[in-house]
């Protein structure tokens, strides 16, 4: 199926691919991505080994579905799923590495009418975290707008905030920072009902931007953080993710 325009700005239907995890031990060591609950659909693509389920895991939480979003025109309830992953990741960009807060990105996918794969945007939600070695400074990644979990890609925005930088301070302000997820090994069931299923990926190929709209003091901070950075970055995605039918979800009204 072609891309739309739409596709690759988050909002419409996009192909099908998996999310992968890294193993390379000359990274590992520093920069180890910690599992945590909650999901995206990726790993579980056709063709993708997954290993057998686990017993249900007695401390599974209950996921918040409020974000899945209204589906494309004439897409079945019952053949579409809205997804909810959450991942913990670690993130080396320029001369810093920083273990983000949770990240949660909601959003669906299933067949559209013409039997092609489709796919829609929810949304994402993260917090703040103290960047290391820089004094009151902290990074929050932020949703840049395009995403297509079927290929393992989506973009991001850095806010940077203290209290000498001016409000809009980002890494990817003028172009957000592209990012194509590889998978190593199987994802993994913790539980059937409700399901859960582990993953891991990674991304060492990405570059990393200057920071903008900091204010006088931009040249200073971008030479702190060694941005921009054409190589050398990595992010790494250990995560997990559940999911629904929207024939089992309430009424969502379209927007």
């Amino acid at each position: 199926m072609t891309k739309s325009t739409a596709a690759r700005a988050g909002s419409g239907p996009v192909r099908r691919s998996a999310l992968v995890r890294h193993r390379s031990a000359r990274r590992a060591a520093a920069v180890a991505g910690a599992a945590v609950l909650a999901g995206t659909a990726a790993v579980c693509a056709p063709g993708v080994a997954v290993a057998a389920p686990r017993a249900a895991a007695s401390a599974v939480p209950t996921t918040d579905f409020r974000d899945c979003p209204p589906l494309p025109a004439g897409a079945d309830p019952a053949r579409w799923r809205c997804e909810v992953h959450t991942a913990a990741p670690v993130l080396t960009i320029g001369k810093v590495t920083v273990r983000l807060a949770p990240i949660t990105m909601t959003h669906a996918e299933g067949p559209l009418p013409d039997g092609s794969d489709g796919q829609v945007w929810g949304a994402m939600h993260s917090t703040p975290t103290a960047v290391p070695g820089v004094r009151g400074l902290a990074i929050q990644p932020e949703y840049g707008g395009r995403s297509d979990f079927y290929t393992g890609t989506f973009s991001l925005r850095f806010r940077l905030l203290g209290h000498l930088l001016a409000p809009g301070c980002t890494i990817g302000a003028t172009a957000p920072v592209d990012f194509r997820l590889k998978r190593s090994g199987p994802s993994t069931w913790v539980s059937q009902d409700p399901p859960l299923i582990e993953f891991s990926a990674y991304d060492d190929t990405f570059a990393a931007p200057a920071a903008e709209r900091c204010g006088p003091l931009a040249p200073l901070l971008n030479h702190r953080l060694g941005l921009p950075a054409a190589e050398g970055n990595l992010m790494t995605y250990d995560a997990s993710y559940t999911f629904k039918t929207y024939d089992r979800l309430p009424r969502i009204p379209a927007r």
